[in-house]
């Protein structure tokens, strides 16, 4: 029976943050090794367990040996990620004879000693595997591929979805094509193509135009002759490092040239649709206006306090324009541990003037000042069964307290940064999301997996932030130059 080693090691790094990403991160969300993986992901919605269900269904012997993630945070130090890879290769050492390794990098992992971190632990692994193992894996598509990644492995597939939706089945994927090539039917290379250009990430919803048809193209590209995978790398715009970029990767049977010219076609596609790629804008205000006439639930994507794009959760625009309007009924999620220990003061029931969020930087905004009553005191754990954005099964954002205004404002607070792509938010505490006229969700395009059901009505907005959707207004200093839209009259041909 063939062994396949399972690898993971998975974190988006936001370099603008001025907070780090520790090993302390890892150990709160997941840092497990051998037997504990298969027991983590069995019922979840994840490339891991597409990995284990594909071998094993192929009679395929898993072997799990490391997996760790951390929500998106800062830059990961390096005492954190040396340990992390120390950990990793320890355990991929006293595996035991393998015949190959399926691997999980995001692809937007930064360390401050690595800028390219997933590019380096992937270089590692091969250095151990030795040149002639089979390493294939998965990638998100919010990853900035890099050079490094695509020679230290043989073939790399990303989600196809974004909502990502499909990352079961991208692990399932990955399985079959190692299967493939250890029983000797095929012989994946695979090639990449980098335009200069960056797809704004208010553009980058598999579902909507643009970005849908150029989704549309990689799918045709897959169903040609000799090709085993077609992968659209979006990329990562809040990691400032010089792979930061859109690109297009192809996996082929054998046939360097054929994926190539094709990474080429799709890299070329990718350019010529780039003034549509490149995203509108927004304000607060005109988009708190548009929600009040349009049909509820509204959706307010706060993009400048993405959570899952490593911002603190606790940016108060959105908040505090709805609070200033009485726009609503409202409903916003901010994280602020302090004022969650001051509604528990106050007590259930009662009411006082709370300060709110904007604790991490004047960048989110200044706190929201408003006289709010207590209505509940929640543990902030709850549970997910459908298939949502990031696989994510199990929440736990904290103790929770839920506050309301006599204007129609509520405020969910957590003690935890709470990742909005689960309705469970709302409806495991007795709030049902149709209740409300506007709902904001911290986020750009991951909570529409489960917002769409119950919003008819979407708006992003580019708040200020971290991960403001204008690229234009981040502070680079590594991205490579010229680059589309930062240089507008940047000029290529692939």
């Amino acid at each position: 029976m063939p062994r396949v080693g399972i690898l993971a090691l998975i974190q988006e790094s936001n370099t603008f943050l001025p907070g780090s990403t520790t090993l302390g991160h890892f150990q709160q969300d997941l840092l497990l090794v051998g037997e504990d993986i298969r027991t983590q992901f069995a019922s979840a919605h994840h490339e891991i367990r597409g990995f284990f269900d594909g071998l094993t269904q192929a009679g395929f012997e898993a072997v799990p040996l490391f997996a760790a993630r951390a929500l998106p945070f800062g830059t990961i130090e390096p005492d954190a990620f040396e340990t992390l890879v120390k950990q990793m290769l320890k355990q991929l050492n006293s595996a035991g004879q393998l015949d190959g390794l399926l691997v999980a990098p995001h692809g937007a992992t930064v360390s401050r000693l690595f800028p390219d971190a997933d590019g380096a632990w992937l270089s590692k692994v091969r250095s151990v595997a030795g040149p002639t193992m089979p390493i294939i894996g998965t990638l998100d598509p919010h990853g900035n591929l890099s050079t490094e990644m695509v020679a230290a492995t043989d073939a790399l597939v990303s989600y196809r979805t974004n909502p990502h939706v499909d990352q079961e089945n991208r692990g399932i994927e990955a399985a079959e094509l190692m299967i493939r090539t250890l029983k000797g039917e095929i012989r994946p290379v695979q090639a990449a193509c980098f335009p200069p250009m960056a797809i704004n990430i208010e553009r980058q919803c598999t579902l909507e135009s643009p970005c849908k048809e150029l989704a549309e193209r990689f799918d045709a590209v897959r169903c040609r002759d000799g090709v085993l995978a077609a992968s659209l790398m979006l990329g990562f715009p809040y990691a400032d490092v010089a792979e930061m970029g859109s690109a297009s990767l192809v996996v082929t049977d054998g046939n360097f040239e054929l994926a190539q010219n094709l990474a080429n076609v799709l890299g070329q596609e990718m350019w010529n649709l780039r003034e549509g790629l490149a995203g509108t804008f927004l304000s607060v205000e005109d988009a708190v206006a548009q929600a009040a006439g349009l049909p509820g639930p509204v959706c307010l994507l706060d993009m400048g306090d993405n959570v899952g794009g490593g911002s603190p959760g606790d940016g108060t625009w959105l908040a505090r324009e709805l609070y200033r309007t009485g726009i609503g009924p409202a409903f916003v999620c901010i994280d602020d541990p302090a004022a969650v220990q001051a509604a528990e003061a106050v007590g259930m029931g009662n009411t006082s003037t709370f300060s709110i969020g904007g604790r991490t930087d004047e960048l989110h905004g200044p706190p929201l000042e408003a006289e709010l009553t207590v209505r509940q005191l929640e543990d902030g754990r709850y549970s997910e069964n459908e298939v949502r954005h990031g696989g994510f099964t199990e929440f736990d954002q904290g103790r929770t307290a839920i506050l309301s205004s006599q204007n129609g404002l509520t405020v969910m607070v957590t003690s935890k940064r709470s990742l909005p792509f689960s309705l469970k938010q709302l409806t495991t505490f007795g709030l049902e999301p149709k209740q409300f006229q506007v709902i904001v969700a911290k986020g750009v395009n991951a909570p529409l997996a489960a917002y769409r059901s119950v919003c008819p009505s979407i708006l992003r907005v580019n708040t200020r932030g971290v991960t403001v959707a204008d690229m234009t207004q981040l502070p680079y200093r590594n991205r490579r130059q010229p680059m589309f839209p930062f240089e507008r009259t940047t000029s290529w041909s692939a």
